[in-house]
């Protein structure tokens, strides 16, 4: 059975020359977004502007541009102990003056202290066999 059955098809085209939405087309219809994106397009409707960008008008371009000149700044260097003897938790926004990392005694070959390691993993829980009745 096809998705696109005629009827759906005249609704279709009924409801983008309203003008709702894909997305409302596809809830009356009952097919995603997606596929009213797609039927339309292969059907070659008229295409209409996007519904985030109504509304926007651009100001024309000016024959002159300035040149932009970028600087770099430099990038922040965090104190990060690579041996991993130390805990890696961040601790605070990296953004911030007093970003920094736990430094407790990490677990062995793990990136974290037992606090956090509890935090960071999840431990499945043991599965209960069933008694065959």
């Amino acid at each position: 059975m096809t998705t696109w059955t005629p009827e759906r098809v005249d609704n279709l085209r009924r409801l983008w020359d309203e003008g709702l939405t894909t997305a409302e087309i596809g809830k009356q219809i009952g097919v995603s977004k997606n596929s009213v994106v797609g039927k339309a397009h292969r059907l070659e409707l008229p295409s209409r502007p996007s519904p985030i960008r109504r509304g926007i008008t651009r100001r024309p371009a000016k024959s002159v541009r300035k040149t932009v000149v970028k600087t770099r700044s430099q990038p922040r260097v965090l104190p990060i102990n690579r041996t991993g003897m130390c805990c890696q938790w961040p601790i605070g926004h990296p953004g911030e003056a007093d970003f920094h990392f736990c430094g407790d005694p990490a677990v062995e070959s793990k990136p974290y202290c037992a606090r956090h390691y509890s935090i960071a993993y999840i431990h499945n829980k043991p599965k209960v066999e069933e008694d065959a009745a």
